[in-house]
């Protein structure tokens, strides 16, 4: 049984084939917008496909072989052009497509996190305003509780406690209905995020799956958080009048940068070119078997020219 050996350029060519199908899941990640079973099966079948006729053009070069195995050969070659030229055109540049517009996209998501950071800033500030003012509409219902008695009734008051105890009572049930018990965990949950999101802008390249993450959920989480805040807002007091909360959300469109197809950039092409020489280097590297049909014509052809010739002489 032949033996097979693994040499540097098979190493190498491996190698190869590993980061190239990286780059297209890293591609096909962003395109996706973090779908990562997607993104996982593409760079598996651009792997299994690369490697095989790579190394398979390499084998058959390399075992002892008639012709219909040489064509066999050619054809392996072909198809790895081919496969290459093809992923070439995509998911491999889009990386690189993607990182050219870096600051378009710094700048868009920039913009989204901080208004999504002042939401809750501008929610407190409408909680503040009603509790003092519901207060204050308070004290002024109690000082004219004897010339309005009606409308001392229809914010609750009894006559037979204390005005103030009862103020106390209302205020804090308006402060537990603006504020609930979560209502700080979640304030420091978004603080938290937006952090992250904020980290994941500045590291560019250190933040590949942070940076979809950002662009995927910062709308939602915005809207999410806006929405539980019009919702604490609609709870009204006895006699309380107060208008809900309301902030504006707009958010600039930040996932047409990753979904859209752009052409392969020059450095794209660099770089695939130099894969392509580098998984064909144990191709390129490795000797034909001699007992293959063109070994057996090379060597037939340098026997012909090697034939002494005969000399004639005429006198």
């Amino acid at each position: 049984m032949r033996r097979f050996k693994i040499t540097l350029a098979d190493e190498l060519s491996l190698i190869a084939v590993l980061i190239f199908s990286f780059v297209c899941f890293l591609g096909k990640y962003f395109f996706e917008l973090g779908n990562i079973y997607k993104s996982l099966l593409l760079t598996a079948i651009i792997a299994l496909l690369l490697g095989v006729t790579a190394f398979g053009a390499k084998i058959l070069k390399t075992t002892s072989h008639n012709r219909p195995h040489f064509v066999l050969e050619m054809i392996s070659l072909v198809l790895f052009t081919c496969f290459m030229v093809y992923f070439s055109y995509s998911p491999f540049p889009h990386i690189f497509v993607v990182s050219g517009q870096q600051a378009a996209i710094k700048g868009k998501l920039t913009r989204s996190i901080t208004q999504a950071e002042k939401i809750f800033e501008a929610y407190d500030e409408y909680a503040n305003n009603r509790e003092t003012l519901y207060n204050s509409r308070l004290r002024s219902v109690v000082v004219a509780k004897k010339t309005n008695p009606n409308e001392y009734a229809a914010f609750g008051f009894v006559s037979n406690i204390a005005d103030s105890i009862q103020i106390e009572d209302k205020m804090f049930s308006v402060h537990a209905d603006l504020f609930p018990s979560n209502y700080d965990a979640k304030k420091k949950n978004s603080a938290k995020w937006l952090a992250n999101a904020k980290s994941a802008i500045n590291n560019w390249w250190a933040w590949y799956f942070g940076i979809v993450g950002v662009v995927t959920n910062v709308e939602s989480k915005s809207i999410d958080w806006q929405k539980t805040l019009v919702e604490l807002s609609t709870h009204r007091e006895k006699g309380e009048q107060a208008e809900d909360f309301t902030y504006d959300l707009s958010f600039d469109d930040v996932k047409i940068h990753f979904t859209t197809i752009g052409k392969p950039t020059k450095l794209s092409i660099g770089l695939c070119i130099g894969a392509y020489l580098i998984m064909l280097l144990t191709y390129f590297v490795s000797e034909r078997h001699s007992k293959s049909p063109i070994c057996k014509r090379r060597r037939t052809n340098r026997g012909r020219e090697k034939q002494p010739g005969i000399d004639i002489e005429f006198s």
